[in-house]
Parts: C-alpha cells; structure tokens; sequence
C-alpha cells in the first residue's frame, strides 16, 4: 500500500517510516524544516506545512493511508501559539486534504494528555472526558485535534485515533524528552529527583500497535497505547542497572522543587537553554495516573507493551552507537 506519513521525522514517524517500509509499502514522508532521521530511510521526502493545506495534497495524491503524527510538544505553555496551530489547526488542514485526496484510512496520534487526568487515582481508559478549557495549552491543542477528528467521522471519514503514554526507545536521533531525560541522567546532569513518576510506553510497541490499527483498528474507535508506570527514582534506577554508572537518587520534596522555579527559569533564559524542568512538568509528574488502561489496545490491536527496563538497555545501546553518550 501506498502511506503517507506526516511528522516523519520525529521519534514515532522514524521507527515507524522504518516499519512500514521493512513491510513492503510504499512511504510518503512529510518534512518542514530538515529530515535528517530519515537519511537513511528510503522514503519518498515531500517538503510541506501541515498549516499549509494545499502543500500536503502532493503528499497524499493516490495515497491508501495517512498517519498523522505531526504535532508540537510544549510543557512550557503556548506562548506564541504555535501549539494550538500546529495541533489543532494543522490536524484540521491535514484531515481536509485526506477527504479531497479520497484517502482510505486516516490513523490520528493523539495523546494521553487529551484525556482529563483527574480523578488520577481511578482507571483512566477511553471513556475519560477530554481535556476542556481548564487544561494545559498542550492538553486543549490534542484534545481539540481529536474532536475534529471524530467529526470527520460522523462526516464519513474511515479515521483512528492512538493515544500514548511517554514515548521512549531506540532510534531518536532530536533526541525526544524522554531520550533527554535519559540523557541527562546518564551525563549527571539532573542534581536531584521529585515525587512522582509517569507511564513510559516503548516507541516499537507503540509503531507496532499503528500498524495493526490498519487492518485491526474500527473506524472511530479510540486506543490508549500505555506502557508501565514508574517512579522517577525506579527510572533512574533502571538506567544505573544497565549503564553501569552512578545516576541520581535523592528524591527532593516537590514544594523545593517548586520554590527552585524562578532560578531554573532565568537560568535556562540566561543560558539560552531548555529549563530543567518547568512548572507544567512538575504538575504532569505529581499527578500522573498509575493506573492507565490498555486493555482495548491489547485485545483489538495486539499490543503487548514490553517492559521498561528492556527499552532502557536498548535505548543506551543505540544512544551508544549513535554518538549520544560515551
């Protein structure tokens, strides 16, 4: 079959450009600024902007299926409101060309932060609300998305929507922020660790559940693509276990890490770099749910999310051999 893939040069559209083609199909692959994770990757490169919507119909001419996997991350707010465009508007542009290009199959990557976190200490599975006007402005940008996805469906649209957990896993050559935070933990660049943790999934069993959502998935279903739940200090721990080296393992009340905002903020200012970690992290972290389900993807789509500490030592290997860390 003939896909088009939007956002491939990202973490997920990498692994999952890579999948598709070891498959036997044909790739479109949506780039804006650079595709150098695709390099190597014998895609077809169309240059475009998913908020340009005339830009993305070369990408989808004669094309089966559209994975739309285009989006921007913040936890950082949406200053300058490229988030909402880029997640919202962009998905709206993208799902427009689908339906004028007669694209059989539209596979939306949501997020789990479309979905309201609180109560976070009840099972948080499809039927949870989405996000309304209250949450993050990333949160609102994937909540929206996904509504418009939806709507495209009542409309006639044969569309999908994955929501994962925190991606992490080998080839993440950005790096993505778990393959940062990874970093940093294995450089000792993260002086000490807060409560809290947060449901990492492997971006492998992420690409493979998207590929059997083709032939698996129903059209206007939702599925939640989550991993396994760990502490910050047991994610550390995991990285010590398979790098041999000493990382972080003092565990700071959150209330200091709240009063050390101010510092880290003008520091990453000053320094013109990311900040450590930022007030929406610090909420994300606390109140992440320990009981996500993934029980819909597993009976419909064959997931079968491996375990964390697998994904570590496979992460470090390839950060290895890609020149990431010594």
């Amino acid at each position: 079959m003939k896909i088009a893939v939007t956002g491939a040069n990202g973490h997920v559209g990498i692994n999952l450009c890579k999948s598709l083609l070891e498959q036997g199909h044909e790739v479109n692959a949506l780039t804006h600024i650079h595709n150098q994770g695709l390099k190597h990757i014998p895609v077809r490169i169309v240059q475009g902007d998913i908020l340009d919507r005339k830009s993305l119909l070369p990408l989808l001419h004669d094309v089966d299926i559209v994975f739309h996997l285009a989006a921007k991350i913040s936890i950082t707010g949406d200053p300058d409101g490229m988030v909402a465009r880029i997640n919202s508007e962009g998905t709206r542009n993208i799902l427009a060309a689908a339906v004028e290009c007669k694209v059989k199959q539209f596979i939306h990557f949501s997020s789990i932060h479309a979905f309201q976190q609180q109560p976070q200490n009840e099972l948080l599975d499809e039927s949870r609300p989405l996000v309304e006007l209250d949450g993050f402005a990333y949160d609102r940008s994937k909540a929206a998305g996904e509504r418009d996805v939806m709507e495209a469906v009542k409309n006639g649209l044969n569309a999908i929507v994955l929501s994962p957990t925190a991606i992490i896993g080998p080839l993440d050559p950005e790096p993505s922020l778990s393959g940062n935070a990874v970093i940093d933990i294995y450089n000792h660049k993260i002086p000490s660790l807060v409560p809290g943790g947060y449901d990492w999934v492997d971006v492998r069993d992420v690409v493979t559940a998207a590929i059997s959502a083709i032939d698996k998935g129903r059209s206007g279903e939702k599925y939640i693509l989550s991993g396994h739940w760990h502490s910050l200090q047991e994610f550390s721990g995991l990285i010590r276990t398979h790098s041999g080296r000493k990382t972080v393992n003092t565990v700071l009340p959150m209330w200091i890490a709240r009063i050390g905002l101010p510092f880290i903020t003008l520091y990453s200012k000053l320094s013109n770099t990311k900040p450590l970690y930022t007030s929406e992290s610090l909420t994300i972290i606390s109140e992440s749910n320990q009981s996500i389900s993934n029980n819909k993807a597993r009976q419909e789509l064959n997931f079968d999310p491996r375990p964390l500490s697998d994904t570590i030592c496979d992460l470090l290997t390839w950060l290895k051999e890609d020149g990431q860390i010594n």
